[in-house]
């Protein structure tokens, strides 16, 4: 008779856990969380402004989408559920620094994606993300197209010192930063804007005195 009651009980158990969440949901919803993840993680790559690309931070946002989307499903039925999972995410605490802003963005909005996944509104979710894909794509473009800040560090002879400042000057937009005199030459340090990011440095090593030059990314450039 126990045996009975609780083939039963484990029936009954079962009957209500599959009653609105079916494995071909949750197969559905985690292949869409992975598909949308990985859009966002292409346009993060593609979008990427900053001077080393962390391939990580792109495959956590595939995690994010991804983790999200069951967690989403799991509680939006039951709000017992749903107002523990928030009490006991308001105490996590994460220590991990974001350094650039856009970062940040790119979690909120694979969160996001995730969130709608999991409330099974798969319309809407393709549409935001492909929306907000274009977007950012269209930004990056434009912004390919403008010139760039950079930091043009060169160390040469002292009696190259005019040659060095009149093709400085022919640059359109330069700053100077520091010009440090030593015995051994001079190093200057000049805020640059350029297109290009190499064409400056080799054309200034042809002149007779230079020794080395570097362009650097500047903090705006950098996305730090």
């Amino acid at each position: 008779m126990n045996n009975i009651i609780n083939d039963a009980s484990v029936n009954e158990w079962f009957a209500q856990q599959m009653a609105s969440l079916t494995p071909m949901k949750m197969v559905l919803a985690l292949a869409m969380g992975f598909v949308v993840g990985l859009i966002i993680s292409l346009v993060y790559r593609k979008a990427f402004r900053g001077v080393l690309y962390s391939p990580s931070f792109g495959t956590t946002l595939i995690m994010l989408c991804m983790i999200t989307t069951p967690v989403v499903m799991c509680i939006k039925s039951n709000i017992a559920l749903s107002m523990g999972m928030v009490g006991a995410l308001s105490i996590v605490r994460f220590r991990t620094a974001i350094k650039d802003p856009m970062d940040t963005a790119y979690m909120f909005w694979s969160l996001t994606m995730g969130i709608l996944l999991g409330a099974e509104l798969y319309t809407i979710a393709l549409v935001v993300v492909a929306g907000i894909s274009i977007a950012m794509l269209a930004m990056a473009f434009f912004r390919l197209r403008s010139p760039n800040t950079f930091l043009l560090v060169a160390h040469y002879d002292a009696a190259a010192e005019e040659a060095v400042m009149e093709f400085i000057r022919r640059i359109k937009v330069q700053r100077l930063r520091s010009k440090t005199v030593t015995p051994g030459g001079v190093e200057l340090t000049v805020e640059v804007q350029l297109r290009e990011r190499f064409d400056i440095v080799n054309k200034l090593l042809d002149t007779q005195g230079v020794h080395n030059a570097t362009l650097i990314a500047c903090q705006s450039e950098a996305g730090n």
